[in-house]
């Protein structure tokens, strides 16, 4: 029987024949519907596809997938993840955890790729493009060469530098027993009560007047603007939205915006180009910023069309939008957010 199974017959939460009637809902899962769940890859390479990546392609991958957020040598952008370095950190008080110094298992990070990368489009990538950027990563790491090949025939063979850091979880044996039972109500004190107040944290408020409170309330109801009506299609902003899940990873919009590592994008429609306070913008666009490069429908277009061939050199790692209609509807959903 399983742990977990076990804790569940502990407290008494399995089923009883009288509870495991069916009940008529439903119905068996596909053999195809199981496929498609699983999913997952275990340590010793089962579950894994057909398929090799080397570094060198994993690296062409990796700029123009992943690097917008991890940095083109993995080395993390911004609050994105390090997913290399931080070797010999693991006993500081705050440790770097990438894949080179603290994933045990490789098949961890070709499960992860797989199932969640890039970012805004999981699932997007092939089982070849997976194996080269987990490649390109350990070689990141200084883990391979860079003539290095990972394929699912070599993957097991394969053993990450912190594979003996774990322990097995043991609680089930050492600490279950403690705290199931009868409590023991022994040698309990005759009183409690409070001995310091939080005011390092501030959350114990001191009392204010009703009157205050009133004022307060109608000073910030004085300040709140009145919300503007978008004049353009609700449906089309709402598929800008979600085709927005796409950007979100370097650029943010809406109340509190910052830059990323793309500049925040608020009233970017009919903004001249590089005008972004406190971003550093790539040579290139600055160039064409002096040259009047304003963001309307047109030039938006081709930028998000494909952003490296209409501004060469640019730092946008994107690759760009495909359908015509996604590139419309995300810039429908920008013109929503104007300079606050």
């Amino acid at each position: 029987m399983s742990k977990f199974l076990k804790i569940m017959a502990t407290l008494g939460v399995l089923a009883t024949p009288a509870m495991s009637e069916p009940l008529g809902l439903g119905r068996t899962a596909l053999p195809e519907e199981i496929a498609a769940w699983n999913l997952d890859v275990s340590p010793d390479g089962t579950g894994l596809p057909p398929g090799s990546g080397d570094v060198l392609t994993g690296e062409e991958v990796f700029a123009g997938k992943c690097a917008s957020c991890h940095g083109d040598f993995a080395e993390g952008v911004d609050n994105w993840p390090k997913l290399a370095g931080g070797w010999d950190t693991l006993a500081r008080k705050d440790p770097v955890k990438t894949v080179g110094s603290y994933w045990p298992y490789l098949s961890t990070t070709w499960d992860y790729v797989n199932r969640s990368m890039p970012f805004g489009n999981a699932q997007s990538l092939d089982p070849d493009e997976v194996y080269a950027i987990v490649a390109y990563i350990l070689y990141s790491n200084d883990l391979v060469d860079d003539d290095f090949v990972l394929s699912d025939q070599d993957f097991a063979e394969f053993e990450m530098p912190n594979a003996d850091g774990f322990i097995v979880d043991d609680r089930m044996e050492t600490e279950f027993p403690k705290w199931v039972g009868e409590p023991c109500m022994k040698d309990c004190k005759d009183s409690v009560k409070v001995t310091m107040r939080a005011m390092v944290l501030d959350v114990t408020p001191e009392e204010a007047s009703a009157e205050t409170a009133e004022i307060v309330v109608a000073e910030a109801e004085e300040l709140v603007p009145e919300p503007e009506v978008a004049s353009v299609d609700p449906d089309l902003v709402a598929a800008g939205e979600k085709v927005f899940g796409k950007c979100k990873a370097c650029h943010q919009v809406g109340d509190g915006a910052k830059n990323r590592s793309g500049p925040m994008l608020n009233g970017v429609f009919g903004r001249e180009a590089g005008a972004v306070d406190g971003f550093k913008y790539s040579n290139p666009l600055m160039a064409q910023a002096e040259e009047g490069l304003v963001w309307n429908d047109e030039t938006l277009t081709g930028f998000l069309a494909a952003p490296r061939s209409y501004i060469k050199g640019t730092k946008m790692s994107f690759a760009g939008l495909k359908k015509d209609e996604d590139i419309e509807a995300v810039i429908a959903y920008l013109t929503t957010f104007p300079d606050p």
